[in-house]
């Protein structure tokens, strides 16, 4: 697929749609809503990109919840059965997309890459975009894909846990960014973890500050967007959110903008709190 490149991690509705059918493509609808479980298969069966198969939040990009925060990573065996279900293999490129938020389809790049899968971009714009643009949509349950073996290798320079978080902000040997919404970053608002507020330290990157009309920006307006933001001091970067789901989006804009080697922080702000560890705000 000549569209897919190595060179970005997005491709454009256009180059999607222009495509060829092609047997070493797998689409992945990633769609997913905080706080309601069922809206992302509900959102798939009335309307998706043609061939795609839908991957839930909870079911598959996540295991259960508990210290490890809201949404822990799956296990590597569980993500290699969930990738084979879903058709992928070493020789696939999977374009992931979700409803132009980029939450659920960066969440499932990131998880790709972590697993040793390089070979995946994501839809700019999403469905919305995809939609509006007037390409092909179709509804239902979606036909099953034929089952591939996806072999899950993880990596271990692309996290951090909560100890090593902590231990880290102590020293001051990194900058943690929070791509919550600023009024639960502030600790205004919590609707989903048990109490509002931050973890100290973390500099608040807004997930949706990445995107305009639900596409990137340009990468040099979010190599500027996080140069203002103060955490390019040569600090190694960490990610974090409630539950490190739109910690991916602010890890796939800064590959967009040429910053790489930023760490994911899976249990984020819920992982935190489900040590006891103390929170800020204001």
């Amino acid at each position: 697929m000549d569209a897919v490149g190595a060179s970005s991690p997005l491709i454009g509705i256009d180059d999607l749609a222009a495509a060829p059918p092609s047997s070493s493509i797998r689409i992945v609808d990633a769609r997913w809503k905080l706080g309601s479980p069922k809206a992302g298969r509900q959102m798939f069966e009335a309307g998706h990109i043609p061939g795609a198969v839908h991957l839930d939040m909870d079911r598959d990009l996540a295991s259960a919840p508990g210290e490890g925060g809201r949404h822990p990573l799956p296990a590597a065996s569980d993500f290699a059965d969930t990738m084979s279900r879903a058709g992928v293999d070493a020789a696939t490129t999977v374009v992931a997309y979700d409803d132009g938020d980029g939450l659920g389809a960066a969440r499932l790049w990131w998880l790709l890459r972590h697993f040793g899968h390089q070979s995946v971009v994501v839809l700019d714009g999403g469905f919305r975009a995809w939609q509006a643009a007037g390409k092909p949509v179709e509804d239902g349950l979606g036909q099953a894909s034929p089952r591939r073996r996806f072999e899950a290798h993880p990596r271990t320079d692309d996290v951090l846990d909560t100890d090593a978080v902590q231990a880290a902000l102590r020293r001051g040997d990194i900058q943690l960014i929070d791509a919550r919404a600023p009024e639960r970053w502030r600790g205004e608002v919590e609707p989903v973890d048990s109490a509002p507020g931050r973890i100290p330290g973390s500099v608040n990157v807004p997930a949706g500050s990445n995107l305009r009309d639900s596409r990137f920006r340009e990468p040099a307006e979010l190599r500027a967007h996080y140069e203002s933001c103060g955490v390019l001091d040569g600090k190694p970067i960490v990610a974090s959110c409630g539950s490190g789901v739109s910690a991916c989006v602010d890890l796939l804009a800064l590959e967009i903008a040429g910053i790489h080697g930023a760490r994911l922080y899976p249990g984020s702000y819920s992982g935190w709190l489900a040590k006891g560890l103390p929170v800020a705000k204001g």
